[in-house]
């Protein structure tokens, strides 16, 4: 099997209104996001796929997060944030912004993603056989989530 990692770095804020602690107050972290793409075959250029590929696959999604609060929707203060600070709010429904509630929603938007790029759209070609293993969501250099199959 063939794998491979594209990390993605940023900024971004959460609270986490469940929490006991104090991470239930606004914090930020330098996340790292990493996709991992894997195929039991390399392509005519010796690729899983192209680095650039999942550049252009994941354009504008993984930015919104950039600098960008993740509140849980039934927060009580959600509204007023959102108002105050309309889409640098990311909204998470009904579960507090966790780094694997992260890491699933950038699955999911990777996943419907490939399946976008894999029936022809976009500039970089992506075979049938390329499957998404996992989202890793790195919130400290020591500390990361995971989603995938």
């Amino acid at each position: 099997m063939y794998r491979i990692c594209k990390r993605i770095e940023l900024e971004s804020g959460h609270l986490l209104s469940k929490h006991p602690g104090s991470c239930r107050f606004p914090h930020g972290h330098t996340r790292s996001v990493e996709m991992i793409y894997a195929a039991e075959e390399t392509d005519d250029h010796e690729m899983v796929l192209d680095f650039k590929a999942v550049k252009e696959m994941m354009a504008g999604f993984l930015e919104q997060f950039d600098h960008a609060l993740c509140m849980n929707t039934e927060d009580p203060q959600f509204a007023a944030f959102r108002a105050a600070y309309g889409d640098r709010i990311i909204p998470f429904e009904k579960c507090d912004p966790t780094s694997e509630m992260i890491a699933k929603k950038v699955y999911d938007h990777a996943k419907a993603a490939l399946a976008r790029a894999q029936s022809g759209e976009g500039t970089y070609p992506v075979r049938p056989c390329v499957r998404l293993e996992r989202v890793r969501v790195w919130e400290t250099s020591s500390s990361w989530a995971e989603y995938g199959d």
